[in-house]
C-alpha cells in the first residue's frame, strides 16, 4: 500500500477540530473597561506612574526607547536688569532653545510647592556658639521666624529641565545623554545660571513631593532596601491612590488636582507670563514641552500654507470677477495670515529662528475642591491678563497629571507652533531661590537672607 495515500486517507479521515469560542475577557478586565474606558488601564497606583526603570545616576527609561535625564537651575535676575542686558540674556536663551534638534524632547517644569514648615524653620534657625554674639544670632532667627509665619514662606520654587533621546538600549543612550548635560551645564554657564544635574534618588524625591503636595510625609528611599524589602522605586514615591472618575479634576491621596493647557492666542506675549504664575500664593505646577522641528521641514511646511493661502486668494478673486467687484478687496482675515505667514518664513530662512512645537500645561493641587475652583479661578485670570486662554482638559486629567511630571514624556496632543524667540519668552524670568526679606524699621534698611544650595547670606541694603 502507497505510504502517501494511506497518510492522505488518514488526513482525510481525521474529524476536523471543532472551531473554539473566542475567551470571553475576565471580570476584572470588563469592570476596568467599564470604569476607565479601556481593559489595559493600571490597576494600582503605582501602575499609573509611566516609566519604567529609574537608574541610580538619574537616566530613566520612560518607555522601550525613550531614555532622559534632568538638571535643576535657578534663573538670572531677568526682571530687574536694564533692557540692554535683558537682550543679551534674552538672545542667550535663543541660542540655548536652538540646541536643541528635532531628535531630542525637552520639557520645563517650574513647580511652586509647599515645604515641610519644621524643616524649613531648622533651615533659617542660627546655632549659637557660645560668644558675644549669640543674642544677635537669637534676635536674628527670630524676626526671621516672625516673617515666615507673616508672610508666604511656605512654598519654595522649584525650575527643572529634562531631555530625552529614543535609542534602542541603556548602551546607546548615556553616551549621547551625557553628551547633551554637559552642552546644558556649559549653556547654562554661559548665562550666569547655577545648575546641576539630578541623580535618581533626587529625581524620586521631586516625583514625590509632586504626589504628596502638602509636605509633611517626607521621601525615604534607599537603594539598598529594594532586594530585602521588594519594593521598587515607585513604591517610594506613590500616592495611596488615584482617582480619575471625574472629567475635569483627580483625586490623588487626599487632595484634588486638575490640569489644564494654555491657548495661546495672543499676537505678543509677555514676558512675565510665567513670571506671574509662580507668583501665585497657592501650589501650581507648569509645564512646557518643547519639540524642535527640523529647520529644513519647518520651511516646506510654511511655505505648504502660503501656497494654500494663494490659492484661497485666487479663488476670491475670481469671484470677485463672476459677482463684478474690485478683486482686490479681499477677507480680513485672508490678508492677515498671509502677511503673518510672510514674515514668518522670513524669520526662519534670514534670522536665527526655529520652529517649535509647544505643549503648555499647568497643574494646580489643593487640599479641598473649593480651593481648587479658587486656585484655578487666580491662574485663569493670569492667563486672561496676557491675552491667552486656559482650558481644562476635560476627561484628559490622569494624561495631564503624568506629563506634568519631570519624565520628559508629553502624553497631550494639543501643541502650538512658536518661533525660538516667542518660546523663550517664558522662560526668561527672575526667581533666585528662597528668599526671606525682613524690613528693619529703625534704620529703614531692608535685610534680605538668600537660602540657595543649603547655604545661607544675609544683605544690607537700603529699600526704596
Amino acid at each position: 500500500m502507497d505510504l502517501a495515500a494511506m497518510s492522505d486517507e488518514s488526513r482525510q479521515s481525521k474529524p476536523k477540530a471543532l472551531a473554539q469560542p473566542c475567551a470571553k475577557p475576565s471580570l476584572w478586565a470588563r469592570f476596568k473597561k467599564w470604569l476607565f474606558g479601556r481593559s489595559d488601564s493600571p490597576g494600582s497606583a503605582q501602575q499609573s506612574i509611566p516609566y519604567k526603570e529609574m537608574l541610580k545616576d538619574g537616566i530613566c527609561r520612560v518607555n522601550d526607547r525613550l531614555y532622559t535625564k534632568t538638571v535643576t537651575f535657578s534663573d538670572v535676575s531677568y526682571q530687574l536688569t536694564q533692557n540692554d542686558e535683558k537682550s543679551a540674556i534674552f538672545d542667550s536663551y535663543c541660542n540655548f532653545l536652538n540646541y536643541f534638534d528635532a531628535s531630542i524632547s525637552v520639557q520645563f517644569t517650574f513647580v511652586n510647592k509647599r515645604i515641610n514648615i519644621a524643616d524649613f524653620i531648622r533651615s533659617i534657625d542660627i546655632p549659637a556658639k557660645d560668644d558675644k554674639f549669640d543674642d544677635i544670632r537669637k534676635e536674628y532667627s527670630d524676626v526671621l521666624k516672625g516673617q515666615l509665619e507673616k508672610g508666604n514662606n511656605g512654598l519654595v520654587k522649584a525650575k527643572y529641565i529634562t531631555f530625552g533621546v529614543e535609542a534602542d538600549s541603556i548602551k546607546e543612550a548615556k553616551p549621547r545623554l551625557e553628551r547633551i548635560e554637559a552642552d546644558v551645564l556649559a549653556n547654562f554657564k554661559t548665562l550666569g545660571v547655577s545648575a546641576r544635574s539630578l541623580n535618581g534618588t533626587e529625581r524620586l524625591e521631586v516625583m514625590h513631593s509632586q504626589f504628596h503636595p502638602d509636605g509633611t510625609e517626607k521621601f525615604a528611599f534607599d537603594w539598598r532596601d529594594i532586594p530585602s524589602t521588594g519594593n521598587g522605586t515607585k513604591d517610594a514615591i506613590a500616592p495611596t491612590s488615584f482617582n480619575f472618575g471625574d472629567g475635569r479634576t483627580f483625586r490623588m491621596g487626599t487632595h484634588y488636582g486638575a490640569t489644564s493647557y494654555v491657548q495661546i492666542l495672543a499676537p505678543e506675549l509677555s514676558d512675565r507670563l510665567l513670571a506671574d504664575f509662580l507668583d501665585l500664593t497657592s501650589p501650581v505646577t507648569i509645564n512646557m514641552h518643547i519639540r524642535s522641528i527640523d529647520q529644513t521641514e519647518a520651511i516646506k511646511m510654511v511655505k505648504r500654507k502660503l501656497s494654500d493661502l494663494d490659492s484661497m486668494k485666487i479663488t476670491e478673486q475670481k469671484k470677485a470677477v463672476r459677482h463684478g467687484y474690485d478683486m482686490d478687496v479681499l477677507p480680513a482675515d485672508l490678508v492677515t495670515y498671509g502677511k503673518e505667514a510672510a514674515a514668518l518664513l522670513n524669520d526662519l530662512q534670514s534670522r536665527n529662528e526655529r520652529m517649535f512645537l509647544v505643549t503648555f500645561i499647568v497643574m494646580n493641587v489643593a487640599p479641598s475642591k473649593r480651593q481648587l475652583e479658587n486656585d484655578i479661578f487666580a491662574a485663569a485670570g493670569i492667563v486672561q491678563k496676557h491675552n491667552c486662554s486656559l482650558r481644562r482638559l476635560d476627561y484628559q486629567q490622569e494624561q495631564g497629571l503624568m506629563s506634568s511630571l519631570p519624565l520628559g514624556l508629553n502624553q497631550i496632543e494639543i501643541q502650538r507652533g512658536l518661533t525660538t524667540s516667542s518660546t523663550a519668552i517664558f522662560v526668561a524670568i527672575d526667581l533666585l531661590g528662597a528668599k526671606l526679606f525682613t524690613p528693619n524699621k529703625p534704620s529703614s534698611y531692608a535685610i534680605v537672607r538668600h537660602i540657595m544650595d543649603g547655604r545661607h547670606k544675609a544683605y544690607f541694603a537700603l529699600t526704596g
